[in-house]
């Protein structure tokens, strides 16, 4: 297939952008009276038939002429979100069980992932499994900036959390409507994927309201086949007017081009409440649902296509003063109708404590009308992150050092052999501060030092003594470059 064609065919791909319409136009004036052409002249000969090249090359150039329009539209978005995009740095210590993707850096477990800013003065959303036992938060602006990230609440049961930074008149992202969003448009991903940061991506809103993954206890996500990897988790999946429509979750494994993002609407409402409170107020019937199968309908008398069945009733919740029993099928809530279980956690989620609303219910074949009014869900903080926890009291830094004979191979960095005012400058046979202890929740162990860890240089003090090691850290505060196992990093270390 020639080029020509090839740009034709894909010009049936792409909608045709469409122009200014000349419906609005004014009319013309009146038209003038025809006057008669004299006999004598000769008729005009009629214009010839456009040729079949010349239509084809039309078309190809109007293809070409929509591509690179697309093409612009997802570059402008790019430009309009880009700059509230994230990319988030963890410090998680050596717990390797966060589904993140790790890399050494300064001995310690670090995780990569993504975050949108919807506040001016540090407000930032992101997944609440991409800063799961997270020691240390960074945040890296996409103009370079980085900033200590503090945790101003998460929502395990969504899988989102919001961070905050000493940062002011940030830019900041537009939330969409995402039950307005039509499947099948196009949609762009923005993020961090592998720690490349903001990469930009494009597909589809392949599907709305996917549940039943088994991941997260609220679980309402859009689909999309826009490319999403480790390290994009927490990123907006925007539309075409660059608004967000999602914050990018997961990926399936078992497939390709198959990811998950939280909708808007329940993002934008899990952060403002955690801004707001630091938790999540969540509604709550108090009934047991599950979905009515066609097993389950077949030997049921009358009843309904769809809907919501109720396996529990807890006698204490609003359900049971409403009169809802098991074997009750909720047909719709407030007015939408329900196709499963997921649909009334959906709705009600929607909702806010102290709402009453109207439920449809199929009960032995008759349909009827209740009211029931949400009250607050008992649901326990998630705990604390090492990050939130105020360090445990020290009289130091938590460090406890001793000198010990050098070993092969504590000559610095790999390759410093002899290095002048290291090893070289200060004698072969000195001795070296070496790590003995290190105590729990302390600055030491934020800093991510270990026992057996070697102190090349502290405050700019090459091959330091404990007692020199020590002196240093009477002010509070010290930066220490550290060797391990033949590798050496910088670390920070504050009381």
């Amino acid at each position: 297939m020639n080029s020509r064609r090839l740009t034709a065919s894909l010009a049936l791909l792409v909608p045709a952008l469409s122009l200014p319409s000349l419906a609005g136009a004014q009319p013309s004036a009146a038209p003038a009276p025809t006057v008669r052409a004299p006999s004598a002249l000769p008729k005009a000969a009629p214009s010839p038939a456009p040729s079949r090249a010349a239509a084809s090359s039309a078309a190809a150039a109007a293809g070409t002429a929509d591509l690179r329009r697309l093409g612009e539209a997802f570059a402008d978005v790019a430009d309009k979100v880009g700059p509230a995009v994230v990319q988030i740095e963890v410090a998680v210590g050596e717990d390797v069980s966060s589904p993140l993707r790790w890399f050494r850096d300064g001995g310690q477990r670090r995780g990569l992932g993504s975050g949108v800013i919807f506040s001016p003065d540090g407000g930032i959303l992101t997944n609440n499994h991409v800063i799961d036992g997270a020691r240390a938060i960074t945040v890296r602006l996409r103009d370079g900036r980085m900033f200590a990230g503090r945790v101003a609440g998460r929502d395990p049961a969504t899988d989102l959390a919001v961070l905050r930074i000493d940062a002011k008149d940030l830019p900041t992202a537009t939330f969409a409507d995402s039950d307005a969003a039509r499947v099948g448009a196009w949609v762009v991903a923005i993020g961090s994927p592998f720690g490349l940061g903001h990469t930009v991506t494009t597909g589809v809103l392949s599907a709305k309201g996917r549940g039943g993954v088994g991941v997260n206890d609220v679980e309402d996500y859009l689909q999309t086949d826009a490319s999403i990897n480790p390290g994009n988790s927490g990123g907006p999946l925007v539309d075409l007017d660059g608004r967000v429509l999602g914050i990018n979750t997961m990926i399936v494994s078992r497939g390709q081009g198959i990811g998950l993002a939280v909708p808007a609407n329940m993002a934008r409402r899990v952060a403002e409440q955690l801004l707001r409170h630091g938790r999540v107020e969540r509604a709550w019937i108090g009934v047991g649902l599950q979905d009515l199968t066609p097993q389950l309908a077949a030997v049921m008398p009358n009843a309904p296509r769809a809907g919501a069945l109720v396996n529990a009733v807890n006698p204490s919740g609003p359900a049971a003063r409403s009169n809802l029993q098991p074997g009750d099928v909720i047909t719709s809530v407030a007015a939408r109708p329900t196709r499963d279980a997921q649909d009334v956690i959906r709705e009600l989620f929607n909702h806010n404590v102290g709402e009453t609303l109207a439920l449809e219910v199929a009960r032995g074949g008759q349909r009827y009308q209740t009211r029931v009014t949400l009250a607050a869900r008992n649901e326990s903080p998630p705990p604390a992150l090492p990050v939130q926890r105020a360090p445990a009291p020290h009289t130091g830094l938590g460090l406890t050092l001793r000198d010990a004979p050098a070993e092969r191979g504590d000559r610095g960095e790999r390759g410093e052999r002899g290095e002048r005012g290291e090893r070289g400058e200060r004698g072969e046979g000195r001795s070296l501060a070496r790590v003995a202890f290190v105590a729990d929740d302390s600055p030491a162990e934020r800093a991510g030092l270990r026992p057996g860890d070697v102190i090349l240089e502290a405050d700019g003090r090459r091959a330091p003594t404990a007692a020199e090691v020590e002196e240093a850290a009477r002010d509070g505060e010290l930066l220490v470059r550290v060797q391990r196992r033949g590798a050496a990093f910088y670390a920070a270390l504050k009381r």
